[in-house]
């Protein structure tokens, strides 16, 4: 082979080392380029190069996520569609609260029964929001110290239910209509979200079974969702119509930090906190940010979960965080890191509009579906 031969065969090996492959030759008496590559100098032991293509193929290929399979329960009294928003559990006799607007009930599902009962009695009225009807009603709540606080919408009332007997003790009119319901029991005083009037009522709660308006926090914005920071005395709020994350003080109701939370337009929605940590959790409409409370709301971690988030839930024993994206009719678990990195353990189909997901001691998530009127079981996922 002249030397002008070997020139244009070492041209082509370049080439096919840093672009596309090769084609093989056409013809079968035709040699081929790496016999080309390897006569200029003819080694006496070649050693076969292994190409990035092949190491590609070599590397293992990642576990599949666990998929979690979902089982649909019926809600008691409901006719779809039913209002639905959040979801609270009851730790100490494991039972998740299904406040079911337009039913004028709480559907309360019990886990080792796998049965509903309901409260019922609750005030209902029709209102036309975004150009369709709804019926409102109850439609979020919490667990204090021994009873269940209610809010409902339609009457603009938080109502104290007895866990035991599940019966309505009382109810307190509030200034505007509920959204989000914590109890703080440091203080004994529950904390409610009043996003139409920007503010956030403070209810004294240390009468059992009654409430009292304590006081009145005035925000610059409307608040969105809700989480409790037991350890350093905070509570935490989005305001939607600003795009902020806010902590208050428990004891002294004064704002203490205001962050970008650093979503969209649409602003912040859900918000979840590991305190041992110092943590945030913050949902977008489509992804999960995490923000660093020791760092002035640093953005550390950031997860992709599907469009249509609204609240989320985290488990601090399991340290799994549970967002359901009602668009994307997705589930996704992940587990929170040290750094504020978010790792997805498990995934799980849900139905379209499913959001709101919380969930139970043993990892089972419990996701709202209110277009079927039914809550949505999702099994423990493995980690």
């Amino acid at each position: 082979m002249d030397n002008n031969l070997n020139l244009a065969f070492a041209l082509i090996g370049l080439t096919a080392c840093g672009g596309s492959p090769v084609p093989a030759p056409s013809s079968a008496t035709q040699p081929p380029v790496a016999s080309a590559l390897a006569a200029t100098p003819p080694p006496t032991a070649p050693t076969p190069a292994v190409s990035s293509e092949r190491a590609e193929v070599a590397a293992p290929t990642p576990p599949a996520l666990p998929a979690l399979a979902m089982e649909p329960l019926a809600l008691p009294g409901a006719t779809a569609p039913v209002s639905l928003d959040f979801l609270f559990f009851e730790p100490r006799r494991a039972r998740v609260w299904v406040p079911a607007g337009g039913t004028g009930s709480v559907a309360v599902f019990d886990i080792a029964a796998h049965s509903f009962s309901r409260v019922e009695g609750f005030k209902t009225v029709e209102r036309e929001m975004h150009g369709k009807k709804r019926v409102l009603g109850p439609s979020s709540g919490a667990i204090g110290d021994g009873f269940a606080y209610v809010g409902n919408r339609a009457t603009e009332e938080v109502c104290v239910i007895d866990l035991q007997t599940l019966k309505t003790r009382s109810c307190l009119k509030l200034a505007s209509a509920p959204d989000g319901v914590e109890y703080a029991a440091t203080t004994r005083e529950v904390w409610v979200t009043t996003p139409k009037s920007q503010t956030i009522a403070v209810l004294d709660a240390s009468k059992p079974g009654v409430l009292k308006q304590k006081s009145l926090i005035k925000l610059d914005g409307e608040p969105e969702c809700y989480a409790l920071d037991a350890a350093r005395g905070l509570f935490l709020t989005n305001l939607e119509d600003k795009g902020s994350t806010l902590s208050i003080d428990l004891r002294s109701h004064a704002v203490k930090d205001v962050w970008n939370a650093g979503c969209s337009s649409d602003g912040p929605r859900g918000i979840a906190v590991d305190s041992a940590r110092g943590l945030v959790m913050v949902a977008c409409t489509d992804h999960v940010q995490v923000l660093d409370q020791k760092n002035q709301g640093a953005l550390l971690g950031k997860l992709d979960t599907g469009a249509g988030m609204d609240n989320l839930d985290y488990v601090a024993n399991t340290k799994l965080l549970y967002a359901a994206a009602g668009k994307a009719a997705r589930l996704t678990v992940a587990r929170l890191e040290d750094d504020g990195q978010l790792t997805v353990t498990a995934v799980g189909d849900t139905v379209l509009g499913a959001k709101n997901a919380v969930a139970d001691a043993n990892g089972n998530a419990y996701v709202a579906d209110g277009q079927g009127a039914r809550l949505l079981l999702l099994g423990a996922a493995k980690h």
